[in-house]
């Protein structure tokens, strides 16, 4: 009797994939095959799908076909190469620790690349750090929590950081990475000597400012619009023994971004290593940023002072320390730091931490019960008194809903590379300034109009503010963003991804 043969379970899954990928949506299209190596890589299932269709956002949710859990870099690029070449591409996104806000990650009825696979079974870049060289060769796939555990155990440091640390190296790259070292060393993108990077054609490129250059410049703060970044070779220094953490607050305005210029500008930067700005909002009880840091005697003085002018300025700073640095000297030089600064006086705290203690101030805090309404900006120097007026004051305090952190700090033009993708404005000294707001699944519209409010004033006063972490729908907007490198950036995405597969969730060239 002659044996009955199955069909294997791999080749199942191939064809079910393949043809709930070409045809979802899309009924004319044909047939698209999958190399066999993905078989068992491209998950359909509901967990696999849901998984990839929210982010810490919260607030955009959208459905891939499939999401693919890569145990190489190679099964990347046969995937980027199998949209390539059928007939409809579908879109790719590439996840690295889920932490956009506005669904960036994310590719409608296409795939979503999660490079936690990557990372987590170690079969991707790594971490390998070049002492003699003072660089450290990372994958895309990386957080940047586990670069500064590596490189600290060699007693090194990456020289440019974010506040959060639990974000992807390929992630930050494609934006910017910015926090309180970019006014000293520019921001993540401009502490890069190399990438290994897949194009819109499935093909692994490295590029450098010598080499494919570029496509270099494409990538970084590019919003993986031009490939998926696989490795970055990374700028390192010697990590500071000891940091000295000091905060100040202000009730003048003025005063406040005076001294926060002066650090920014180079007269006052030997004594700051770091420096960032935010708002205390009077808005009842202390938050834990103030709690946390300050002493428990000096807390009824800082509501005080908050609830008599509404809004208090904090200037923060560090100074790094190394081993061969004297005591009494730093006894005398903290001191002098805040000398001639225009704080109330009285109102000033300063503590050592280790540079690890310090850079992981930030706690890795998932709830998928909130949600996460942010908002980035960039703002120029000249109008930063009309938005303080005009926002903090007349929208932020008078609706007085903002529950998040406000930080609001300057950084310097010229310490960006003005051939990145990344979009700054047009002045050498600029602000950032973000709403980092968390509600809960049913009121995160307040903060949003809130948003809204505050770019509608923008615009009406003629502020030429920048998103920065973007969230445009639509093309016109998106020509408007990128302004004068609208050109540029589309002739790029011709070269580098004439098919519009990568990062459909960014909506950029969705519709062309």
């Amino acid at each position: 009797m002659a044996k009955s043969r199955s069909t294997p379970i791999h080749l199942i899954v191939m064809l079910l994939v393949t043809y709930f990928l070409c045809t979802v949506g899309k009924s004319n299209a044909l047939a698209c095959p999958l190399p066999p190596e993905l078989a068992t890589k491209l998950h359909v299932d509901q967990v696999a799908v849901d998984s990839a269709s929210s982010d810490y956002g919260n607030i955009v949710h959208s459905k891939p076909a499939a999401v693919l859990y890569p145990s190489s870099i190679e099964d990347i690029q046969r995937l980027v190469r199998s949209s390539y070449n059928c007939p409809i591409p579908f879109g790719i996104s590439v996840r690295g620790n889920g932490h956009s806000v506005n669904g960036q990650d994310m590719a409608r009825d296409g795939v979503v690349v999660d490079m936690k696979s990557l990372r987590e079974n170690k079969h991707g870049i790594r971490i390998r750090v070049y002492k003699n060289h003072l660089f450290a060769d990372v994958g895309g796939e990386q957080l940047w929590i586990d670069v500064l555990h590596t490189t600290a155990a060699q007693g090194l440091s990456p020289v440019s950081w974010t506040d959060f640390l639990y974000l992807s190296v390929g992630g930050t790259l494609s934006n910017a990475g910015i926090s309180g070292q970019t006014f000293l060393h520019g921001p993540q993108i401009s502490n890069v000597y190399e990438l290994d990077v897949i194009t819109g054609n499935g093909e692994l490129v490295t590029c450098s400012k010598r080499n494919n250059s570029d496509l270099f410049d494409s990538v970084l703060g590019g919003l993986g619009q031009f490939g998926i970044i696989t490795r970055a070779r990374i700028a390192l220094r010697s990590a500071p023994a000891k940091v000295r953490w000091s905060r100040a607050f202000y009730s003048n305005f003025s005063g406040f971004i005076r001294d926060q210029e002066r650090i920014a500008r180079g007269s006052q930067r030997d004594v700051a290593n770091y420096l960032e700005g935010s708002l205390v909002l009077d808005n009842g009880t202390p938050t834990e940023w103030i709690t946390s840091f300050f002493p428990p005697a000096l807390l009824p003085r800082i509501m005080s002072l908050v609830k008599k002018h509404g809004i208090i300025y904090c200037l923060e700073l560090t100074k790094y320390y190394f081993l061969d640095d004297i005591a009494s000297e730093i006894d005398q030089d903290l001191q002098q730091v805040f000398k001639d600064f225009a704080h109330v006086p009285g109102f000033i705290h300063a503590k050592f931490v280790s540079h690890q203690d310090f850079l992981t101030r930030v706690p890795n805090v998932e709830n998928e019960s909130l949600t996460h309404p942010w908002q980035n900006l960039f703002i120029p120097k000249s109008r930063i008194s009309d938005f303080n007026s005009g926002v903090l004051r007349e929208i932020v305090l008078k609706r007085n809903i903002t529950t998040g952190p406000v930080l609001f700090y300057p950084l310097n033009r010229h310490k960006w590379d003005a051939k990145s993708s990344a979009v700054i404005p047009d002045e050498e000294i600029f602000y950032t300034t973000s709403f980092l707001h968390t509600g809960g699944i049913d009121n995160w519209q307040v903060y949003d109009d809130q948003n809204k409010a505050v770019v509608r004033f923008c615009e009406e006063a003629g502020i030429k503010i920048v998103k920065y972490l973007a969230d445009y729908t639509t093309i016109e907007e998106w020509i408007k963003h990128f302004g004068s490198k609208w050109t540029t950036f589309r002739q790029r995405k011709a070269q580098y991804d004439p098919k519009n597969i990568l990062s459909p969730g960014q909506k950029i060239f969705n519709g062309i």
